[in-house]
């Protein structure tokens, strides 16, 4: 099933997500939903609040990209996912987001991190990744947070963006996709 994505402004976007108790839903259905409306979407990561549910859930697969073909191809789902800790220099790189079409700008994050997190089957791991795939992770950890990519930017490029922002949050807003807008008339 193919959700609409929730687009900037929603209340959704700015809600921490609750976690998830084992046994409470159907993760794996969920799981499969969320790949099958981000590749609809043509993105990487995909979480619960950008479908609407203020849940700590998301899913990512780095395939699309070649940025940089040493890195590995990563197929995951995050269930109650923890970041234990971020490592490295800060480093920009243009961040997107399918809740926020068609802004693109540089964001710093920090290059290595380790995560523990329950996959669809409820199998608990705890790993590390580095560089695009940490990048990925970060950028969906961050929507379960409700914290989106432009919190991370300067004033001064918030500002700049405020009419395009307003815009998509009323639905004014070309996309490839379905979108749930809360603003729009």
């Amino acid at each position: 099933m193919i959700y609409p994505i929730v687009a900037y402004g929603h209340p959704v976007l700015k809600t921490k997500g609750k976690d998830i108790e084992k046994g409470e839903m159907d993760v794996k259905t969920l799981v499969d939903d969320m790949f099958e409306t981000m590749y609809n979407a043509n993105g990487v990561g995909l979480a619960a609040p950008q479908i609407g549910k203020s849940l700590r859930l998301f899913v990512i697969d780095t395939d699309p990209i070649d940025e940089e073909e040493d890195q590995p191809k990563v197929k995951k789902a995050f269930i109650n996912p923890q970041i234990l800790d971020e490592e490295g220099e800060e480093w920009a790189f243009e961040e997107g987001c399918l809740s926020i079409p068609n802004i693109r700008e540089d964001v710093n994050r920090k290059p290595n991190i380790r995560i523990k997190y329950f996959d669809e089957n409820w199998e608990e791991h705890e790993e590390e990744y580095d560089g695009f795939v940490a990048r990925v992770i970060q950028h969906e950890y961050d929507h379960i947070e409700g914290i989106l990519f432009t919190d991370h930017l300067s004033a001064f490029k918030k500002r700049i963006l405020k009419g395009k922002l307003a815009n998509i949050s009323k639905g004014k807003v070309p996309a490839d996709y379905k979108m749930l807008f809360s603003l729009k008339k």
